[in-house]
């Protein structure tokens, strides 16, 4: 078998604007998400990952999306951010994953549904998880919190949505979010105290 030209994992968090439950998730997406366009903010950390012999341990990505209605039609805005605390060989790794020209998953959304491409920035990512809670915020970019929907079995996991089709996993944690902004790459979004949609789940993705 050949081996991995790239390999990372981590954890994965992402706020959007639908209502929550966000229908994009569990109708494959085909129904039409909430309001008029869906804007999905997906922060990823890494916890091990390698690009060749460059190790990406540590470091931390995001996703900026914006279909129309209906995800599943294509056309969709695609952008990333990658962190700005890599050093030059590793700034070089992840933005050749985050863009899709390295393959694997990025490169599978943009091949099948954008057709909006708008670059991939450099910034410093916040990325901060207790408990059920997690936040992320790039300056001049986003910023969102959700928290993890507690199960009423009192044992301190979400409840969770399997076998979806995701591309983060196929088993995410539904969360709600507290406040998500977006003012980057021409796209702009406020939300404030109105418990949109949010998810969490390990990740784990090679080319």
């Amino acid at each position: 078998m050949a081996q991995s030209r790239w390999k990372i994992s981590g954890e994965y968090m992402e706020s959007c604007n639908c209502d929550y439950l966000c229908p994009c998730i569990f109708t494959n997406p085909q129904a039409p998400a909430t309001h008029d366009q869906c804007t999905s903010l997906q922060v990823y950390r890494i916890e091990r990952g390698s690009y060749g012999e460059v190790a990406l341990d540590g470091l931390a990505f995001a996703l900026v999306i914006r279909s129309g209605r209906v995800m599943s039609d294509g056309n969709w805005i695609f952008a990333g951010v990658i962190d700005e605390a890599a050093a030059p060989a590793q700034r070089e790794a992840l933005s050749a994953i985050v863009s899709g020209e390295a393959g694997g998953t990025p490169a599978r959304i943009r091949d099948m549904l954008v057709s909006d491409f708008r670059g991939v920035a450099v910034k410093p990512i916040v990325f901060t998880a207790d408990g059920l809670k997690r936040a992320a915020s790039i300056p001049g970019v986003l910023e969102f919190a959700i928290e993890g929907v507690p199960s009423r079995r009192n044992n301190g996991e979400p409840f969770y949505l399997d076998n979806t089709a995701h591309p983060a996993n196929g088993r995410l944690a539904l969360a709600r979010s507290g406040h998500t902004r977006l003012r980057g790459f021409g796209l702009e979004l406020e939300i404030a105290g109105k418990g949109n949609n949010g998810h969490y789940a390990p990740f784990s993705w090679s080319a």
